[in-house]
């Protein structure tokens, strides 16, 4: 009677490829939490980041990478560029979000994509733990008493990047300059930088339509009216 059926080859003891491909990849994952590579800021080198009990692979925002407590980045799918479900899982739909560098681990590699959401068919939670990496400039009237009481005399956003933000806020603090105490009686005017309140945006004012300096004008001969 012939023989319907043969046996596996493989001998006693040994993997099949498949098998050998998962063993790798652990062994590679293994390899990657026990020895992160250290990231530098300003190097534009993807991340590994804590998201929850997962890590993600995030792409620093350039030149909003060099904040000594926190950059801008982007959540990626693992296997960025040749992502498929990148947008089913919901990576492609957060932009630029705002990430407190001791969340990162350190350089992305290859061994953390067993540890995503991607890896275990799971879309990104709604809530990641990063705000949106928006920024926003804030005038403000204080008095000049030690007293916190003031009040805010212009806001300016939002700006993609924060060296956007220090260009308006160096133009503004050389104008503020000799004028601090004079614009509004009994106040002290300042510039501080401070995130965009997405809810608030109806109180701001778009400083990419106007100069901000002619903003600041403005907004004190309103005041003074």
């Amino acid at each position: 009677m012939k023989r319907l059926f043969r046996r596996c080859s493989h001998a006693p003891g040994t993997l099949t490829p498949q098998d050998q491909a998962v063993v790798d990849q652990f062994r590679a994952m293994l390899t990657a939490v026990r020895n992160p590579q250290p990231w530098t800021p300003g190097h534009a080198q993807d991340i590994a980041v804590r998201i929850g009990p997962f890590i993600e692979r995030a792409q620093p925002r350039p030149g909003d990478d060099h904040g000594p407590d926190m950059i801008a980045v982007a959540l990626v799918h693992p296997d960025t560029p040749h992502a498929g479900a990148g947008r089913q899982l919901g990576y492609t739909d957060r932009g630029w979000l705002r990430c407190e560098t001791n969340a990162i681990l350190g350089i992305w590699q290859p061994g953390y994509a067993m540890l995503t959401h991607a890896a275990a068919n799971l879309p990104l939670p709604d809530d990641v733990g990063m705000e949106p990496a928006h920024y926003a400039l804030y005038i403000e009237a204080r008095r000049r008493d030690d007293s916190l009481d003031g009040f805010t005399l212009l806001r300016l956003g939002p700006y993609a990047q924060t060296r956007h933000a220090q260009q308006d806020y160096d133009r503004l603090t050389a104008a503020l300059d000799g004028r601090e105490t004079a614009l509004v009686p009994g106040h002290r005017v300042a510039a501080r930088f401070g995130p965009f309140d997405v809810s608030d945006h109806h109180l701001f004012a778009d400083p990419h339509e106007t100069d901000a300096v002619a903003l600041l004008d403005a907004a004190v001969t309103e005041v003074s009216a």
